[in-house]
């Protein structure tokens, strides 16, 4: 994926999931998520050619501007938005996929645990709630949607499920209602 075809996927994004936003001059002027992502996709950019300090200045800076703090070393996919943004934590070693969206507030974070992967790796088409919290190298699956407020840590979500609750547990899975605890990592994924 190249980074114009990605930042242009970013703005569809906001087109698609946004109904506050008044068109292409609002989005590029007031939409501080959105600069938040496309200073992403400019530092990752540059993280990914080696370069020290800089990505990560950059970084620094969309966060005072947005609020959203996304390490330049994650991997973000196609059309992704952030709503709001304020608050919003992607660790470094996050990876995140085509067509997903994160309201304000999230972490996808470590647990101070871990080397090497760290963080979250959610699948395409997620949805995760305003204030919700994964932690750990958890795997989570294609379609799912993450209740706001819910905690996951080292729980591996399988796809086509809703997530809610402290701790996370899934209420529909397969278009069908259930009650399953998220008792281990060990959650087939589908």
């Amino acid at each position: 994926m190249g980074f114009f075809s990605a930042v242009a996927s970013d703005f569809e994004a906001v087109r698609v999931n946004d109904p506050a936003s008044k068109g292409i001059f609002d989005v590029l002027v007031n939409h501080a998520p959105f600069h938040a992502v496309f200073a992403f996709r400019v530092a990752h950019s540059i993280h990914s050619l080696g370069v020290p300090i800089l990505p990560r200045f950059i970084s620094n800076v969309a966060k005072a501007w947005s609020g959203a703090e996304i390490h330049p070393g994650a991997s973000i996919g196609r059309a992704f938005f952030i709503d709001h943004g304020a608050g919003t934590v992607i660790g470094e070693t996050a990876e995140i996929g085509d067509n997903c969206v994160l309201f304000h507030n999230v972490t996808l974070g470590g647990t101070g645990k871990h080397s090497g992967k760290r963080h979250p790796t959610l699948g395409n088409n997620v949805l995760v709630g305003t204030g919700a919290t994964l932690l750990g190298p958890i795997t989570i699956g294609d379609n799912v949607k993450i209740g706001a407020e819910t905690f996951v840590i080292m729980k591996d979500i399988p796809s086509n499920c809703t997530v809610v609750g402290v701790p996370g547990k899934i209420v529909k899975l397969n278009g069908k209602k259930v009650s399953i605890r998220l008792k281990n990592s060990k959650v087939p994924l589908q």
